[in-house]
């Protein structure tokens, strides 16, 4: 018997190999041609007015802070709170560019509280970056509230966001998020092998992080080359980086994208299933989602009593849950922060991820709903 795995991403191969394939035909596997056009479908799908498509989400993380950084006179070890329930990709990126990670605590949503938040301001505050943890909104609306009244900037780590929307509206287009950061990683929503977005709502911003994704140099290879005849020359401004996005990951992205909605459907009703079957089990917290009927829910998550031990039980009965995420004020590097998020610190000790994904029947979703509430019985 097939072990149910806790993430397992499902393609759509035939056409995505007919996208690699267009690739490989006309020489084109770099930036450019297939990149170009992703970009400008995910800008109709949200709505946002700029795109850059990246190798990773991090990346894009790196370059918005570095950006905001640049445009607005930081100095190093000013301080961006950030949330310690992440991947640590996300604090990293503050740390790329010598400024100094303070850590909120996260709400019930495992979002940021933004009551926290607001504790956490002082006078060499400069940015928040908001994780919309499992693809969560949680009380985003709060925080870019909070960011207006103390003219901090707002970074949106929306590596779980693709395709989450309040009323119809992506929450990274909303007014006073300075930038949006998505992942199409091998395991997320819409998969890749591993690639990202990020999107400026400003042409001046938008054009940088173009530039600094490609080694500082002011042309990119697709933009010097005109029907066959390679304009070489070149100049060179900044000292950039080496994180573009290539075709071949853009071909897949294209194909993915198109079924995207009708994936998050299927997660949602997912969600439903295991919500209704553990919602009488009082040895089991189940992690809300405000927004929940158009919520992209990239993870699902419980709180346990003990973890390790029904982890163990599960795999026994060959399902493979997770742990998402360790709280980052534990690990060595960030230790300085460790007890300053009680109610993260408290809940990352029991939180488990449980199978989600388009492969899942009904029949593996109510197998797991049993198991988990024999255990915890």
């Amino acid at each position: 018997m097939m072990s149910i795995q806790v993430l397992k991403p499902k393609f759509h191969i035939d056409e995505c190999l007919k996208g690699v394939r267009d690739c490989l035909e006309k020489g084109w596997t770099g930036m450019g041609y297939k990149t170009v056009e992703f970009e400008e479908e995910w800008k109709k799908y949200t709505g946002h007015p700029y795109a850059y498509y990246l190798n990773s989400n991090t990346a894009g993380l790196h370059l918005a802070v570095k950006i905001l950084k640049m445009h607005n006179g930081w100095q190093d070890g000013d301080e961006i709170i950030s949330s310690p329930i992440t991947f640590v990709s996300t604090n990293h990126a503050i740390l790329y560019e010598n400024l100094h990670a303070t850590f909120a605590d996260v709400d019930e949503y495992l979002c940021l509280d933004p009551v926290d938040v607001e504790k956490k301001i002082t006078d060499k505050t400069r940015a928040v970056i908001f994780v919309g943890y499992g693809g969560r909104v949680g009380q985003l609306d709060k925080v870019i509230d909070i960011c207006k009244k103390h003219s901090l900037k707002l970074i949106l780590d929306a590596a779980h966001m693709s395709g989450t929307r309040v009323n119809g509206v992506c929450p990274g287009t909303w007014d006073g998020v300075d930038v949006a950061v998505y992942s199409y990683q091998a395991v997320k929503n819409l998969p890749t092998g591993d690639s990202g977005m990020i999107c400026f709502p400003d042409e001046e911003s938008d054009r940088l992080v173009r530039q600094l994704a490609w080694l500082g140099i002011n042309k990119d290879t697709y933009a010097r080359s005109n029907k066959g005849t390679y304009a070489w020359k070149y100049d060179v401004d900044y000292v950039g980086y080496k994180y573009n996005g290539n075709a071949i990951m853009a071909a897949i992205a294209l194909v993915q994208l198109k079924y995207l909605d009708e994936d998050n459907a299927r997660r949602r009703e997912i969600v439903k299933m295991y919500n209704e079957g553990f919602k009488n089990n009082k040895n089991i917290q189940i992690i809300p989602a405000n927004h929940a009927d158009e919520c992209s829910y990239h993870l699902y998550e419980l709180a346990v009593p003990d973890r390790e031990a029904l982890l163990d039980y599960l795999a026994k009965q060959d399902i493979n849950c997770g742990v998402h995420y360790r709280d980052n004020t534990e690990y060595s590097m960030y230790w300085y922060a460790n007890g300053t998020c009680p109610h993260a610190h408290a809940i990352s000790q029991h939180l488990i991820t449980i199978p989600l994904h388009m492969w899942l029947t009904d029949e593996d979703v109510r197998k797991v709903i049993k198991v988990v509430n024999e255990f915890l019985a």
